[in-house]
């Protein structure tokens, strides 16, 4: 999927994240693994995907770090894929997208909620700054802007950008 990066989005992290998990299938097996399962029959049958797609997307979710391949049988052998670290971070993001999903049908449409695991309640995730506990949701209030590891490119793209929000608030 590289290939289809252009050169100046190599330093955005939301093409790079793409990169990782931008195809469909990765997204629905990491699904899968989030909800326990490990093993490669247990994803070919709750997807229905093929064999050859299968053994490709999860040979990538490993070169990646998301999911690690482990021997559980000898004869036999046999592997089952776990969540690695960096895989169970992107559970935040899994969750926040079958959100977005669901905001958009009604209730009696939704066909997988959020619940509290103790109490069977529904959850609305939201997304929030730690440090102050506001929703994210506003993108007057919080902006992208270049970070240390910025290119020249990527530090004039963000500074075009807060001159042009400076001239629309001058204006108003």
């Amino acid at each position: 999927m590289s290939s289809r990066m252009r050169l100046e989005d190599r330093e955005c992290p939301l093409s790079t994240t793409v990169q990782h998990v931008g195809e469909w299938w990765t997204l629905l097996i990491l699904h899968d693994a989030f909800d326990g399962y490990t093993r490669f029959d247990q994803f070919q049958q709750n997807l229905n995907i093929s064999t050859s797609m299968l053994t490709a997307r999860l040979k990538t979710l490993v070169t990646d770090g998301l999911l690690e391949r482990r021997l559980y049988q000898d004869k036999p052998t046999r592997y089952e894929y776990v969540l690695t670290e960096r895989g169970r971070s992107l559970r935040p993001v899994i969750v926040a997208l079958a959100a977005w999903g669901n905001l958009h049908l009604a209730p009696r449409e939704r066909s997988m909620i959020l619940v509290d695991a103790a109490s069977g309640e529904e959850v609305e995730p939201v997304l929030v700054d730690a440090r102050t506990g506001r929703s994210l949701h506003d993108s007057e209030a919080f902006v992208f802007a270049a970070g240390p590891a910025a290119s020249t490119a990527m530090r004039s793209r963000y500074a075009n950008l807060r001159s042009q929000r400076a001239g629309r608030d001058n204006v108003q």
